[in-house]
């Protein structure tokens, strides 16, 4: 899909692309879709089309088969798994810092601390179960014995007040206040040692290989896209976002952009000094080692082939940030 560089005199051609997202149009996405209607893809001579994703669709598919040109990977597990399973795509740029992903407590019941929640009924997907979850056994002891099924529903939760349940930090509280009426507290799995980059964009190794100047721009546009929408107008990034999922309200997004900033989701840490979009050696050698020791990966993966840092690091969209 994806068209070759095109001739000086052919300049105002733009280069189509397909990004495949991982779940429906949401503020988590927003970034990406900041530069579609503000014209930074455009600027970047690209001319981007997102697919959104969600419980029907499966847009990771899409990407080493040749459908999509980029996608929009969860966390680091599953790139680590593709190169184990020989899945000939890499990761190019982690436009989350900090994975989302928390648990939630009754507050006043005791659960005020993340290692006070050992030995509560916790409610997990199967999913987080293979995941973080062995990450939080192996780290700190918690007990498969205590896990109850997660059906994305959160009334069993709210009706148990000795219950934990599994959330995105930008999203489940959200509901949980509005359906339950109270505010849960909140334990981000990645300030408690859960090190893993999160929505990154994944690319296939020939794609790399053989156009990565395209691969830049796309990052590069995609990183720009994130400041705007984080820290200027994204009235129209909201308003494209909505007309994908129609069922998503103003009152969720303001609610997820304002978690976003409060926990340095996507700009925090490396990006302050290397830009948005940020990844570093160390921190994917720290991931890999917590998931092997864990049981989550196997040991023994040359982790190093999952990504590269040939597109980030380079500092773009700094100047964006607010004076």
């Amino acid at each position: 899909m994806l068209a070759g560089l095109l001739p000086t005199g052919a300049a105002l051609a733009l280069d189509k692309v397909t990004f495949g997202t991982n779940w429906l149009a949401e503020a988590e996405h927003g970034g990406f879709y900041q530069a579609v209607v503000d014209g930074t893809y455009a600027k970047y001579g690209l001319d981007v089309t997102i697919l959104p994703g969600g419980p029907q669709a499966n847009n990771g598919l899409l990407l080493p088969t040749g459908k999509i040109d980029f996608y929009m990977g969860g966390n680091m597990i599953q790139a680590f798994s593709a190169v184990e399973q020989n899945v000939p795509t890499l990761v190019v740029a982690a436009f989350f810092q900090k994975d989302p992903q928390c648990l939630m407590a009754h507050p006043g019941v005791g659960h005020d601390t993340f290692t006070s929640l050992k030995g509560a009924p916790i409610f997990l997907g199967k999913e987080s179960l293979a995941s973080f979850y062995l990450w939080m056994q192996s780290a700190f002891g918690f007990s498969e014995n205590d896990v109850k099924p997660y059906t994305f529903n959160t009334a069993p939760f709210i009706a148990d007040k000795s219950s934990v349940q599994q959330g995105y930090v930008t999203s489940e509280p959200y509901e949980v206040e509005q359906q339950g009426g109270f505010k849960p507290n909140i334990f981000l799995l990645a300030d408690q040692g859960f090190s893993t980059y999160a929505t990154t964009i994944e690319a296939r190794l020939d794609t790399v290989t053989k156009n990565p100047d395209i691969v830049q721009r796309f990052v590069d546009a995609s990183a720009i896209g994130w400041y705007n929408y984080l820290y200027h107008d994204n009235a129209k990034a909201n308003a494209a976002i909505k007309k994908d999922n129609p069922d998503i309200t103003d009152a969720q997004l303001a609610f997820a952009i304002a978690k976003m900033k409060d926990y340095g989701i996507v700009d925090s840490g490396d990006t302050k000094t290397l830009g948005i979009g940020a990844m570093t050696d160390d921190r994917q050698k720290a991931f890999y080692d917590e998931m092997s020791k864990a049981g989550a990966l196997p040991a023994g993966i040359d982790y190093r082939k999952a990504y590269t840092l040939q597109f980030v690091n380079k500092k773009v969209g700094l100047d964006l940030l607010p004076k």
